[in-house]
This record gives structure tokens, C-alpha cells and sequence, in this order.
């Protein structure tokens, strides 16, 4: 009988794209059960690679979409799966949720997503899933455990910065275990963490998203520095005075609770709109 590590073996990762496949069978049936998918449910694997996940998501739903960027993988899963898969050959990054997935799916409802997906591209990913909350329930992910400890992290830690106010303002993410790397081949070399995403509905939809997003990602730009420093530029190219604004601009980003960031956002916003 061939071992599931030799098996692997005979396909050669593609370090471009970020491939470490997960060859550990109960790991890989923990992670499905962790998204709780019911019949009914649209499902969207980010990165099959070699359906260590698929075999499992399968056979739970009749609404499944697997996005993969490697021609080879894409040609196995269609002779695999045939039509019970609806596969899309891209960048998940490069996907229009809206148009090819959600547009696209048989049931109702919000999306659930499910994936190992490539470190290299792990925050660009959770970043692109609180852009398109409004259409993803939830989210079961697997990536770099450092990643993980930064977006559940807390205010006046040294872990919270852009990704866990991003995150954390309209999600709530939880780390579930972590993985070795002797569950993959090739073997990374770091620890994985396995994280779920739930997004509560309609959180947060007043506040201009583009807005928030960049008010966030300028004060800790330079995270040494107070949020007077940080915005500085912002407020200038803005045509904003700071002293119009009732906020303690000699704190820095890392004191400041989600809640704050978001009420900084909206006297911003009004700010903004009484210049129009």
C-alpha cells in the first residue's frame, strides 16, 4: 500500500505558489468539521491542491466551488469531480465574488469558506473576506499561527495592529488548534493555526469601508509614532483640522480600542462630507 507521504511525493510543489499540501487525514476531516456545513449550504474551498479537504466538503453539499490557480491540479480535480464541482481556475484574489460564486450559487443564503491557503498571500486574503463580508457567513482557515495570534490579538499588545481592528470589527475570529508541520508535505517551517470566521450580519455598514480601512492602515503606519504624527499627512491632504475633531491625538494606534477606531472613522466621514 502507498503511504499517504509517498504519494504526495510523486507530485513536485510548486514553491510559487505557496504549496504545502496537508497529507494528515484526521486533521484534514477536523478542519471540514469545524465549518459545520449543513445541506443547503454554498461552500467555497480556497486551494484544493490535492483535495486532502475536498473529498470530505464533497459529499455535504450540492453547492460546491473549489478556486485553484495550478492547471495541473485543476485538470485532476475536473476528471475527479466532473460537474459536482464547480471549479474556477484563478487567483482567489483575482475571483469577483459577487459575479462568479455568489451570483452563480443554486441555495440561498451566504457563502461559507473553507481553505490551507497560501501564507504568502494569508492577509491579503482575510482582508479581501471583510471587504465582501455582507456575502460570507463564515470562515474556516488555515495559516501561519503568527498570523493567527496577530488577528485575535488585543488592544496594548505587540500583536495588535491593522489586521486585528480589521478583522476583529466585523468578524469575531477564533483560533481552533494548531497544526505541525510534519502534516504537510513539504514541511513548512512554522506552526499553523487553524481559525474560524463568523460574520455576524449587517455589523458596521454605515462606516465607508475604503474610509476605515485607510484611517486604520495610516495610524499605524508609523506605530512608534502618536496618532498626531501618524494621520498628519491624512488630515493635510484632507483639508481636515485635527482641533475640529474631539479625539486625544497624542495616543498611540496600538491604545486604541476597535470601538474608537470606528467612531475616529465616522468624525472623519462627517468631516469630510461638510467640506462637499
Amino acid at each position: 500500500m502507498v503511504s499517504t507521504q509517498t504519494k504526495y511525493e510523486t507530485y513536485r510543489p510548486k514553491k510559487f505558489l505557496g504549496q504545502n499540501f496537508l497529507t494528515d487525514e484526521n486533521l484534514a476531516k477536523k478542519i471540514v468539521n469545524s465549518l459545520d456545513i449543513v445541506p443547503g449550504d454554498t461552500v467555497v474551498e480556497i486551494g484544493p491542491g490535492k483535495g486532502v479537504l475536498t473529498k470530505y466538503i464533497e459529499p455535504l453539499t450540492n453547492d460546491f466551488f473549489a478556486v485553484e490557480l495550478d492547471r495541473h491540479i485543476v485538470t485532476e480535480l475536473e476528471q475527479k469531480y466532473g460537474d459536482r464541482i464547480n471549479l474556477i481556475h484563478k487567483n482567489f484574489l483575482k475571483v469577483s465574488i459577487e459575479d462568479e460564486i455568489f451570483s452563480r450559487r443554486k441555495n440561498k443564503g451566504r457563502i461559507k469558506i473553507i481553505g490551507n491557503i497560501p501564507y504568502n498571500i494569508t492577509t491579503e486574503i482575510i482582508f479581501r473576506m471583510t471587504e465582501k463580508r455582507n456575502m460570507i457567513s463564515s470562515a474556516v482557515l488555515m495559516m501561519q499561527k503568527e498570523v493567527a495570534r496577530r488577528l485575535t490579538s488585543s488592544p496594548g499588545t505587540k500583536d495588535y495592529g491593522i489586521l486585528a481592528v480589521l478583522i476583529q470589527l466585523y468578524s469575531i475570529p477564533k483560533i481552533l488548534f494548531n497544526v505541525p508541520p510534519e502534516a504537510f508535505f513539504p514541511k513548512p517551517r512554522v506552526v499553523s493555526s487553524v481559525v474560524r470566521f463568523d460574520f455576524p450580519e449587517n455589523v458596521h455598514n454605515e462606516i465607508d469601508y475604503s474610509l476605515l480601512s485607510e484611517v486604520v492602515k495610516k495610524s499605524f503606519g508609523k506605530r512608534r509614532k502618536t496618532m498626531r504624527n501618524s494621520l498628519k499627512e491624512f488630515f493635510i491632504e484632507n483639508d481636515i483640522l485635527q482641533e475640529k475633531i474631539e479625539f486625544d491625538f497624542n495616543r498611540r494606534p496600538e491604545s486604541l480600542s476597535i470601538e474608537e477606531f470606528l467612531k475616529l472613522t465616522g468624525d472623519i466621514a462627517g468631516s469630510l462630507s461638510s467640506h462637499k
